[in-house]
């Protein structure tokens, strides 16, 4: 849907990336000032690069070759940017509708989108009373009835509290789900691009260093450092089979069985979980007669040996791989190589169901 191949210089920054974003929302990761906004600024047609193309859909935006660059009032292109920029003197409703004013057809429907962000309860309002979480969701709704072929998210929710961006989260998922469209979704929150993005660019220092999967690239051992090696993890996607009576609930992987807390959702329906890497103990044989619930057998896929006395190792459980975060002295001790059968153990506390899945 959106295929982007560019290059630009400002100053002594330098970005050059290629990558490609389906339907869905594609989270675009990193550092502050490794070019993710002016990645998406250029997308929008902000920025001019010095070199590349941009397509999206059937139309291409820009071509240093063949001079092509369509302004950025015609890319039809919502830009979501992390404060909400709405019009203070105009109600919510006539923020959703300002871009009928210079003739664009909502291809969305005017109430779907307000039942979607649940919007209906302040739309004689003005942004002055409403919440940021609120003010938010409005102007995601205004990008979505200007008649976009592609939504940018510049941070959205960084300037939220908490308590705040939790609460919007769910909004972005029914969006996520529920609309055709491709979503670029910028973020240095690992916490939001597990529990949102169904695929995933890593950007540092201006270059694209992976893209793939969420789930693909979170798991890879020599990336865990970009992710942080307290806040980086597996993703996994698993069914939920049964809620049980001591506040458990089961859901069911290729793998095997998984017990988590209990969560709030409809059995059948799948989740998204995160499984943090120094959380998952590696062992030669099963651990048995402790207090983890979770105990999955497999085969070390992966090692990747860090600066210091770490080592990551992603281990293959069936269609599930593994990320945990030992010492080298461990991976030693236990004579693990790549190869070698092992046992995942880990906690049911220490699984994160983060939010239900997307499209797959």
């Amino acid at each position: 849907m959106l295929d982007v191949d560019i290059s630009l210089r400002r100053g002594s920054f330098q970005l050059q990336t290629a990558f490609a974003a389906p339907v869905g929302i594609t989270a675009v990761f990193g550092p502050s000032g490794s070019g993710k906004t002016t990645l998406i600024d250029a997308i929008a047609g902000l920025i001019r690069p010095d070199a590349g193309r941009i397509d999206l859909r059937d139309t291409r935006l820009f071509d240093s070759a063949k001079t092509i660059n369509i302004s950025t009032q015609n890319r039809q292109i919502g830009y979501v940017f992390q404060d909400s920029r709405l019009f203070p003197h105009m109600s919510v409703r006539k923020n959703l509708l300002y871009s009928t004013k210079f003739g664009r057809v909502p291809s969305l429907d005017f109430d779907h989108i307000v039942d979607l962000l649940g919007l209906a309860a302040f739309l004689d309002r003005r942004p002055k009373g409403l919440s940021g979480g609120e003010k938010q969701r409005v102007a995601i709704g205004r990008a979505l009835l200007s008649a976009p072929k592609l939504l940018l998210l510049d941070e959205p929710l960084s300037a939220l509290d908490r308590n705040r961006r939790d609460s919007i989260l769910p909004y972005i998922e029914k969006m996520r789900d529920d609309l055709n469209l491709p979503i670029l979704y910028v973020s240095h929150d690992v916490s939001e691009i597990t529990r949102l993005a169904d695929m995933l660019v890593l950007i540092n220092d201006g270059v694209c260093l992976a893209q793939g999967r969420t789930e693909d690239l979170m798991s890879d051992p020599a990336l865990l450092p970009y992710f942080g090696l307290h806040q980086g993890g597996s993703v996994l996607i698993a069914k939920i089979v049964r809620h049980h009576i001591d506040g458990l609930t089961e859901l069911a992987t290729d793998a095997g069985s998984l017990f988590v807390p209990r969560i709030d959702a409809v059995i059948g329906t799948f989740q998204r979980l995160q499984i943090k890497a120094s959380d998952i103990i590696l062992s030669n044989k099963p651990m048995l007669g402790t207090s983890a619930l979770n105990n999955l057998q497999g085969v070390i896929e992966d090692i990747h040996m860090g600066d210091g006395p770490g080592v990551a190792v992603a281990v293959r459980c069936n269609d599930i791989r593994l990320i945990a975060r030992l010492t080298k002295r461990s991976l030693s001790s236990l004579g693990f190589s790549v190869g070698s059968q092992c046992y995942a153990t880990f906690k049911s506390t220490a699984i994160t169901a983060t939010g239900r899945a997307g499209r797959r």
